[in-house]
């Protein structure tokens, strides 16, 4: 793209804006109707400007060795500016991108197209029916950041899908999900039992305030069968510009409380979040 200029498409899934960013050269904030989805600097990939995307980039950071390349599922595209930066800081991982919305995959691809070898394939599927078919042992990090109309769908939280995901991972690997929820948490609680149904260990990272239902958030929900590296994502999330909590072991078993997990026939999605609830972190 020679000019910084925004850039407006209707896709599949709604009015998708690119703009530039005054203060990066080569920054983009994407925006589907009028929401935050992905921020995007091309010159540095490994910038997350926003809060929960920096949440994911820690746990990613702490998946595997620093630097060694990992196989990634993505579940949900946007800008693509996860497996940009897995790309950066993992040079040689293979990484697969699933978004249902192939208008802006499109849109993506022809304003901000990835650097040739990047090692990353874009599919246009829905999540869940490309995960049923990815083969056993496909992945070492599965990350789930999907939300229609900033909800994640209703059967993207269930128990079929996350043993679905839990097959597709390696033994050693770690499923991680962001997703939105407010006290009294009826969502997050059962998406806790869900995971920790189909895995052997769950934590949840978010704000304090969240937490304590101050207000609605975002929350990163971590699965897996070996314990993860509780301390190192504790430490780095702490010492961010928007400091978070995680909650492991009897904390998280005290917040599930009674909820149940969820079965296909009762699933909903996520709340609908309060007008100005995603902003830029």
């Amino acid at each position: 793209m020679n000019e910084a200029i925004p850039v407006t498409r209707t896709t599949d899934h709604g009015t998708a804006k690119l703009m530039p960013d005054v203060d990066r050269e080569r920054a983009w904030l994407l925006t589907v109707d009028g929401a935050p989805q992905s921020y995007v600097d091309l010159d540095d990939p490994a910038h997350l400007e926003f809060e929960y995307a920096r949440r994911l980039g820690h746990a990613l950071d702490l998946a595997g060795e620093p630097g060694r390349a990992l196989d990634v599922v993505h579940l949900g595209g946007g800008a693509l500016t996860l497996p940009r930066y897995v790309a950066a800081t993992r040079p040689g991982s293979r990484q697969d991108v699933v978004d249902a919305d192939r208008g802006l995959l499109d849109m993506v691809a022809e304003f901000l197209p990835l650097p040739a070898g990047s090692g990353i394939a874009v599919h246009g599927a829905d999540a869940r029916a490309w995960l049923e078919t990815a083969p056993d042992d496909h992945a070492d990090v599965v990350v789930a950041d999907v939300f229609g109309g900033s909800r994640v769908p209703a059967h993207l939280t269930t128990l079929a899908y996350a043993r679905e995901a839990e097959r597709v991972l390696r033994p050693g690997g770690v499923y991680l999900a962001n997703l939105a929820d407010a006290a009294p948490f009826a969502f997050l609680r059962s998406q806790l039992a869900t995971f920790a149904a189909a895995f052997a260990e769950v934590a949840l990272v978010a704000e304090p305030g969240v937490l304590r239902g101050r207000r609605f958030g975002n929350a990163l929900l971590v699965a897996a069968h070996r314990s993860p590296d509780i301390a190192g994502l504790a430490r780095r999330v702490a010492a961010d510009a928007f400091p978070a909590r995680v909650e492991h072991g009897a904390g998280v078993r005290r917040f599930i409380g009674a909820a149940r997990p969820v079965e296909d026939p009762d699933a909903v999605p996520s709340p609908v979040p309060p007008d100005g609830a995603f902003g830029i972190g």
